[in-house]
């Protein structure tokens, strides 16, 4: 059949709209493998070189990142769970990942709700899952804990795990360079 035969059109143009939420279970598996990703490194730690790369937005509610950080990224940033971080936890109750991490040398406690992940990487196996960061999940729905304590406020010398080695800048990245250029 040549293009005249059909019209141009190449058998997808007269397909009817789905009537199944198709996108939001694709997203709600892709959100799951993170979560499992992430359950199981806080249980067992990072094997072999895997890393991630979490990126949030930092204007959602329930978001809980030192003022400092959020001054800089006042939209969205990338964290690099690899080297020096503590406390990784996902609490599937209130949806939210915690973890600490040094930035600076001075350690914070991150607190993440899912709905405000935008992407997902482990660049080790050259993985990236990318998310809406809006999710179905209303502002209203997020808990935000009364006992809440801004990351600037916390003592590192409570955490004895930041004192590991020398103490690094956490990394803030871009996730460009794990994107899959277009083929020529």
């Amino acid at each position: 059949m040549s293009d005249d035969d059909n019209n141009g059109h190449d058998g997808f143009d007269d397909l009817p709209d789905s009537l199944l939420p198709y996108d939001d279970w694709v997203e709600d598996a892709y959100r799951e493998v993170m979560l499992r990703a992430i359950e199981h490194v806080a249980a067992e730690g990072l094997p072999g070189a895997h890393h991630f790369y979490l990126t949030f937005r930092t204007d959602r509610p329930g978001v809980v990142v030192p003022s400092r950080l959020r001054a800089q990224y006042p939209e969205e940033m990338t964290i690099v769970i690899q080297h020096q971080f503590w406390d990784l936890a996902l609490d599937r109750d209130k949806n939210t990942v915690s973890v600490g991490l040094s930035f600076g040398g001075v350690g914070s406690i991150l607190v993440i709700p899912v709905s405000a992940i935008t992407a997902f990487a482990d660049p080790h196996i050259r993985m990236a899952l990318r998310f809406a960061s809006a999710h179905g999940e209303l502002e209203e729905d997020i808990e935000i804990p009364e006992d809440a304590v801004e990351p600037d406020d916390i003592d590192p010398a409570h955490h004895p795990e930041v004192q590991l080695e020398e103490p690094k800048e956490a990394e803030v990245v871009s996730l460009a360079a794990f994107r899959k250029k277009p083929q020529k």
